[in-house]
């Protein structure tokens, strides 16, 4: 872990690759529920200084779920400083209740998923399984949500159920701040962009994404027919590969 000072904040980092290679920047969606208003814009800002201490030249920004939101933000707000925008599983609304011609999330879906009783947070084993059911409830892949439970568990330091409970889970973004509205800026992203989103997605259902890469202009869809909210292993390449074309410039862009 690095840490880079960028727009006043200390930010963690991690940094991976030649640092000749084109910059991709990855917006990931957790945070805490005590941060400030008009959170996105902050991010975003944020977001736009890192790609600057991190080398000055344009960044291929990607973001997923409420990351996605605020690489939009991101883009629009500080367009000189991103070269390409690649958005994952993700909406042009804050969250809360969608415009009228989004879909929501499903809700039998959201029923299910959060009906269920909390795991044993200090039970490796549980606490597995319980990611496991919860992916199979989304239409994810529970062997990989069980690893990937067990790994994170075996890499908190603290087994309390408070700390335990925040690594597996983050925290719901019903509370995060996200005004102004941006949807209504989209046409005027210029750079490159990647919309992937998956066919079985019931958190932001595809439609969601559908919209986005109509009203960004030249956007490419990327539907993932077999995924639904995470990023199946098997697509990860294939993903990849349209974010490099994406990033030298297609001729579809």
């Amino acid at each position: 872990m690095t840490t880079v000072h960028a727009n006043g904040v200390a930010i963690g980092i991690e940094s991976f690759g030649d640092d000749d290679a084109p910059l991709v920047l990855l917006a990931g969606g957790t945070t805490m529920l005590s941060w400030p208003d008009a959170l996105c814009e902050r991010l975003a800002a944020d977001a736009a200084a890192l790609a600057g201490a991190l080398g000055g030249r344009p960044a291929h920004l990607a973001g997923i779920g409420v990351g996605g939101m605020v690489a939009q933000v991101a883009v629009l707000d500080h367009p000189a400083v991103f070269s390409a925008l690649t958005l994952v599983g993700t909406r042009a609304v804050a969250p809360g209740p969608p415009d009228a011609d989004l879909p929501d999330h499903d809700r039998a879906t959201m029923s299910r998923l959060f009906a269920r009783p909390q795991p044993d947070w200090t039970d490796r084993e549980a606490v597995a399984e319980f990611a496991a059911a919860g992916a199979e409830i989304r239409g994810d892949d529970p062997v990989a949500a069980r690893e990937i439970a067990a790994r994170v568990w075996d890499r908190t330091p603290d087994t309390t159920p408070p700390v335990q409970t925040a690594n597996q889970l983050g925290v719901v973004f019903s509370r995060l701040d996200c005004a102004p509205r941006w949807r209504e800026r989209l046409p005027g992203i210029d750079i490159p962009t990647l919309v992937v989103h998956g066919r079985r997605d019931p958190f932001f259902p595809v439609g969601n994404g559908e919209a986005i890469a109509r009203e960004i202009p030249g956007a490419r869809l990327l539907v993932l027919e077999e995924a639904a909210t995470a990023i199946p292993g098997a697509a990860a390449g294939e993903i990849a590969e349209a974010m490099l074309i994406l990033g030298q410039g297609s001729p579809d862009q």
